[in-house]
């Protein structure tokens, strides 16, 4: 990963386009739990949890579609199904601790209408340090609340150590399909950023070095919707000091 500012200012465009594209954060009105038969507000057919995802029961005249064909009788739709749509929304499958999920995007979303940007820190190469991942001997799940209320648990597979302020720091965190990931506060969470905000790290090497470069911090879905499942920071992910880099806030017109 480039540290960049050039790079750093082509992160932030891309940022902003894909908080705002139609599957976008912005877009999301919605997440409707089934945990029975149900009806999710202002979509047709009725839901139903399944194994893989849900079932639906529908008639051609719903006009919910696969790959704009028209669905109808039951039907199985797996987690993560595409192409799945209602007029100009777009419906997601989830399923969440064993538990199903619709997920409802919407264009027209007012909070994507009212979207004028996000607000970030200075670009400051002080802010990309060398960090060093230590794995645990094991995967441990913190139990940990999300912005939707519910407490879910966020797996984590260790620790990098980093030296901020003149003194070394240490966050656990998570892995992902590019490398490693940390949900984190600091002395300026709900103060001049987001309450907490994420930071993605580079696959370390093989002797555990890599980057965390807080100038590419970002803020969470649940910052530009209601309607996500965001997991708070893990127990020792507040640091102490504040981090004026990344992304602050929302803008709105």
């Amino acid at each position: 990963m480039s540290t960049d500012e050039g790079d750093w200012k082509l992160w932030h465009e891309e940022r902003v386009r894909a908080v705002q594209a139609p599957l976008g954060a912005l877009s999301i009105t919605g997440t409707y739990w089934v945990e029975g038969e149900t009806r999710v507000p202002g979509v047709p057919g009725v839901w139903a949890p399944h194994d893989v995802g849900v079932v639906l029961k529908a008639v051609a005249a719903d006009g919910i579609r696969a790959h704009g064909e028209p669905l109808e009788g039951r039907v199985v739709l797996q987690a993560g199904t595409p192409g799945l749509t209602v007029g100009d929304r777009t419906l997601v499958v989830l399923v969440r601790d064993g538990v199903s999920a619709v997920r409802v995007f919407d264009p027209a979303a007012p909070s994507r209408l009212a979207f004028d940007g996000i607000e970030t820190f200075d670009y400051d190469p002080g802010w990309a340090v060398d960090a060093t991942f230590t794995s645990y001997d094991a995967e441990r799940a913190a139990v940990v609340p999300n912005a939707d209320g519910a407490r879910r648990a966020l797996v984590l597979v260790g620790e990098v150590g980093f030296e901020v302020a003149g003194e070394r720091r240490v966050l656990a965190v998570s892995r992902t399909a590019q490398g490693l990931n940390a949900v984190f506060g600091d002395a300026t969470s709900g103060t001049s950023t987001f309450r907490f905000r994420f930071l993605d790290l580079p696959e370390p090497d093989a002797s555990g070095r890599t980057v965390a470069d807080f100038n590419r911090a970002y803020l969470p879905p649940c910052a530009f919707t209601d309607h996500s499942l965001c997991p708070f920071p893990p127990p020792g992910n507040v640091l102490s000091v504040p981090v004026t880099a990344g992304e602050r806030a929302v803008r709105r017109s």
